[in-house]
């Protein structure tokens, strides 16, 4: 019997834990192979791949952002050959299973929660007597009746073997996303959230979890992701785990955890910005609203005041970048309700802040509860919610514009200096920088169009002219500056028009070759002539006084990056050295 354990995956750099569960219980009795796709590959491609395997069973992995493209899938494979036998598992089919089975009419078996025993228990009946009604977390049809039999008891994750091991997974450890769980189930009920279903966290053998992590880091894995719903609810564990990584880590591994914030101890914290080397650890947290009514509701606890002093601590110890996620359209949070826990989590500046809406997943409190708040929302995943008694679609469609911006404009990181300018005084939150400047850019038609580099520093310049901000001279020049110093070499045709007069760019190189020593050590031992400096550096006006940024912080020192300015303001040159380290050439 041919076995396929299949899937088809957000992007390419992801992979599929469940399926690699599913191979390493099968076997050795059964010899399951791994198959894995994306979604924007072509369905055509899809089927003609798997047609080609010579498959007897296929079980496809199934979520929200795949089943859609994995209905078609089967579909498909099924009018090509009928006496193929189609499994879905996963959590997008473990709810609603009549509704299912009503549905895909090509399916034959639905696994139901925890697959490992209940798909490996299918492929003996499948080979054996086909008695199919004593197996526990199965759905199926017999005749026109279905037949849908009560989900297992939980696995013990202790007798599970491991899924980290197999040869055709070592070639790719090093390219793409290694997930990895320590623990399954969440001791929190939050109502949006499909692990609010399950009741406890069960723990998988520690001293097997870090052979597993050794043996995955000896063959190249880069990316470890902890796929733990809350890795820090135990702190001896998690204090044990931190310990072991940060002594036993290689050079280029990076974890990455989901971590409850406002129960992390400051001791924790302390211990890791002693000791973490920097970007060894990446934290993803979930904050969703700061509404302390709206988290009532969904039955969430939280401690704003605790997450916020952990997440300030984090990131004043430089270790350690952090991920903050919001959920736009929870119960009773209005727009302006939502503008305030925008502005509440972006004072925190996480290096990321990941805006999302809520999606009414399947066997969820809220799903089930959703008319209290007349809640209407997409009929097909990923159920994504379009209005609610006091969030209408205008709203909602007006905070997307907000999350288009903050993604390129911050969680790209490609105009910190100018954005913090601007989210500090120019306008009156940074919630409404955001808002008008997607308004603006969403009227505009960009969102329907492609960009480039220098468009998205274009297209911010023209908004703000429009706005008629009162200090433009002035955050020009940090755009020019956040332009430069992601430029390895000088760039060719820059996005700003160049204002200065060649004479004085002329005087300020024959200033610089005459008295290097002005430039600090960056410049010290390279000894450029005015050809040089012509052919390998820029020279900009500036309109702010960059000592008072560099103090603040706005404008951290940068080792291979040096600014050289005439101020317009004493009408005087001005050379200030922002590096310390020499580099070959300067921007």
């Amino acid at each position: 019997m041919k076995i396929i354990a299949a899937t088809l995956n957000a992007k390419y750099i992801h992979t599929n834990l469940a399926i690699r569960y599913l191979k390493a219980y099968a076997e050795p009795e059964y010899k399951v192979d791994l198959v894995e796709y994306t979604i924007k590959d072509p369905v055509m491609n899809i089927v003609a791949d798997l047609i080609q395997r010579k498959p007897d069973v296929i079980g496809f992995s199934c979520y929200i952002w795949n089943i859609e493209e994995t209905i078609k899938v089967m579909s498909m494979l099924k009018k090509i050959n009928p006496d193929l036998i189609l499994v879905l598992g996963g959590p997008e089919v473990t709810y609603d299973v009549s509704e299912w089975l009503e549905r895909l009419t090509d399916v034959d078996f639905i696994v139901l929660g925890e697959g490992e025993i209940t798909f490996k228990q299918l492929l003996q009946e499948l080979e054996g007597d086909k008695d199919f009604a004593n197996i526990s977390g199965l759905a199926y049809r017999d005749g026109t009746e279905k037949k849908i039999s009560p989900q297992r008891n939980k696995v013990d994750l202790k007798e599970l073997p491991s899924p980290y091991r197999f040869e055709e997974d070592l070639i790719q450890l090093g390219k793409r996303v290694t997930y990895f769980e320590t623990s399954r189930g969440c001791p929190f009920s939050c109502q949006f959230c499909l692990s609010s279903i399950e009741v406890g966290v069960r723990y998988f053998d520690r001293e097997k979890v870090k052979e597993d992590i050794r043996f995955l880091m000896n063959n190249g894995a880069k990316t470890i992701k902890f796929v733990d719903r809350t890795f820090n609810i135990s702190r001896s564990y998690a204090m044990e785990m931190f310990r072991f990584l940060i002594d036993e880590h290689l050079p280029g591994t990076v974890f990455q955890f989901e971590i409850t914030a406002d129960i992390m101890r400051p001791e924790v914290i302390e211990f890791l910005n002693q000791e973490a080397p920097p970007g060894l650890f990446r934290f993803e947290i979930g904050v969703q609203s700061t509404n302390d009514a709206t988290n009532e509701l969904v039955m969430r606890k939280q401690n704003f005041s605790k997450l916020s002093r952990t997440v300030t601590m984090v990131k004043d110890g430089g270790k350690i970048d952090q991920h903050l996620d919001l959920i736009a359209g929870l119960p009773e949070e209005d727009y302006h309700s939502f503008k305030k826990t925008f502005n509440d989590v972006f004072a925190l500046r996480p290096e990321e802040l990941q805006l999302g809406f809520l999606k009414m997943l399947r066997g969820t409190g809220l799903r089930i509860r959703s008319k209290e708040h007349d809640y209407i929302y997409m009929d097909h995943a990923p159920y994504e919610i379009l209005g609610n008694n006091i969030l209408s679609f205008d709203d909602i469609i007006r905070i997307k514009q907000v999350e288009d911006v903050l993604e390129k404009y911050w969680n790209d990181h490609r105009m910190d200096a100018t954005v913090e300018h601007l989210v500090s005084g120019v306008f009156e939150t940074p919630f409404d920088f955001f808002q008008d400047f997607g308004s603006y850019w969403d009227n505009q038609g960009w969102s329907r169009i492609g960009h480039q580099l220098e468009d998205l520093y274009k297209r911010l310049y023209a908004f703000l002219q429009e706005e008629s901000v009162a200090t433009l001279s002035v955050v020009e020049s940090l755009m020019k500056y956040d332009y430069l110093r992601h430029q390895k070499f000088k760039p060719r045709k820059p996005w700003w028009q160049d204002r200065l007069d060649k004479d004085v760019r002329t005087g300020i190189y024959k200033q610089i070759i005459q008295t290097p020593d002005m430039m600090g050590e960056a410049f010290t031992n390279l000894q450029l002539n005015e050809k040089e400096l012509y052919k390998h550096t820029m020279v900009e006006t500036i309109h702010f006084d960059l000592s008072l940024y560099l103090e603040k912080g706005q404008i951290k020192e940068e080792e291979n990056f040096v600014l050289v300015y005439f101020n317009q303001t004493t009408n005087k040159t001005e050379i200030f050295p922002i590096a310390s380290k020499t580099r070959k050439t300067a921007s």
